[in-house]
């Protein structure tokens, strides 16, 4: 096994550590978009996250919006946040939720002031705060200090054999070094959730999987559709994924070997380190916009076909074991084990040269996904709006 990296990070002054140092400019709502959009415009090097909801929701969704926006705007990648919306008092309860997870931030109703005014007020807020930010130096952190994520997506007969299983060597690592890792795709799961259900630390933390597991398949049932299509995707059906019990075992084998420390509702923050669940869609922006909500700062994304997403907060690295994906989608690649399946490289090679990239993605490396531009940022809806 190779020599651990130096890690360098953000340390926050609540104590979380970050990999990056943005500051974000966040809509509650989408009528707040452009006003967010024109900050970021007007202070560059700010990071503006529009996203389409948060108008005329109601009850658990509703609920799930909020802690989506007070997770993403707590998240240790995050140095301020300047929080617009629409009305008043949604604002503030986003302002304060984020205030109370000691990240400097401030708020800026639109009703009663329209755009213009509230641009220029927010911009030279966000203008305080970005040189603020310039100013914090990244200092040594620990693997245990760093949260880090994982979620696949086209997958493929290759992605089980082989970016998954890179992955699971990474995470068996960095929860033996004291780390902490959220997996998730519940509905992904499906045919290997007695699986999950095994390793999970104890009754209680079994019995709040097996709930959101069951809820969850029961909510899918219920519509009485048929899913072929959707999941498997026609991506997956196309590379050797004929069911969704086929699917599901390469999501689980990434997992690793440790026993499950946690089961997470969506967008919640482990509160002790290992191995955790968190229920989540299996769309891929969906998931990871979650998993960044609950304090991901770097995801781990293996992928057969060739997935494309990166995060605006959180970093996305991908892996993949397919040769044809390595060749057509190279930019797009930041780990390529295909040798693994060739016998060209060990499965301890393949793993020691994932952790070389995560830990030089820690340190500042840009993944593909940032280079390119990618910021997919998707809330999670539960209900119609009312």
């Amino acid at each position: 096994m190779a020599e651990q990296r130096r890690l360098t990070g953000f340390r926050r002054p609540n104590g979380k550590v970050g990999i990056r140092n943005n500051v974000a400019i966040l809509p509650v709502d989408d009528l707040s978009n452009a006003a967010a959009e024109a900050v970021a415009f007007h202070v560059p090097g700010t990071l503006a996250l529009p996203h389409a909801f948060g108008r005329l929701q109601f009850g658990e969704d509703l609920e799930l919006t909020f802690q989506t926006l007070i997770g993403v705007g707590s998240n240790p990648n995050i140095a301020a946040v300047v929080v617009i919306g629409i009305e008043p008092n949604w604002t503030a309860r986003v302002v304060e939720g984020i205030a109370k997870n000691g990240v400097p931030v401030e708020g800026f109703s639109i009703e009663g002031h329209g755009d213009l005014k509230v641009v220029e007020r927010a911009s030279r807020v966000a203008q305080k705060f970005l040189q603020d930010a310039s100013e914090i130096h990244r200092e040594p952190v620990e693997r245990a200090e760093i949260l880090l994520t994982t979620k696949d997506g086209e997958s493929d007969t290759t992605t089980g054999l082989g970016s998954c299983r890179a992955t699971a060597y990474l995470i068996d690592q960095w929860v033996s070094d004291g780390g902490t890792v959220i997996f998730g795709e519940t509905s992904e799961l499906t045919g290997g959730e007695h699986l999950i259900a095994d390793r999970c630390i104890d009754d209680k933390v079994r019995e709040r999987f097996q709930s959101f597991y069951d809820g969850y398949i029961e909510m899918i049932e219920s519509t009485g559709a048929n899913l072929l299509g959707s999941q498997p995707t026609q991506g997956n059906i196309a590379g050797g994924l004929s069911t969704i019990e086929e699917k599901a075992l390469g999501n689980i084998v990434k997992t690793g070997s440790h026993p499950i420390a946690g089961a997470l509702a969506p967008a919640e923050a482990p509160s002790v380190q290992g191995l955790h669940y968190m229920d989540t869609s299996s769309a891929a922006a969906e998931c990871v916009t979650l998993m960044t909500a609950g304090g991901g700062v770097l995801n781990m994304f293996p992928t057969g076909q060739g997935n494309v997403i990166g995060n605006p907060v959180q970093p996305v690295v991908k892996i993949t074991a397919n040769p044809k994906t390595a060749d057509l989608m190279a930019d797009h690649i930041d780990v390529d084990c295909s040798p693994l399946l060739t016998r060209g490289q060990s499965l301890e090679e393949a793993g020691e040269q994932l952790i070389e990239v995560v830990e030089r993605t820690i340190n500042g490396r840009l993944s593909a996904a940032e280079s390119l531009g990618h910021r997919e940022f998707t809330l999670t809806k539960l209900y119609r709006s009312a």
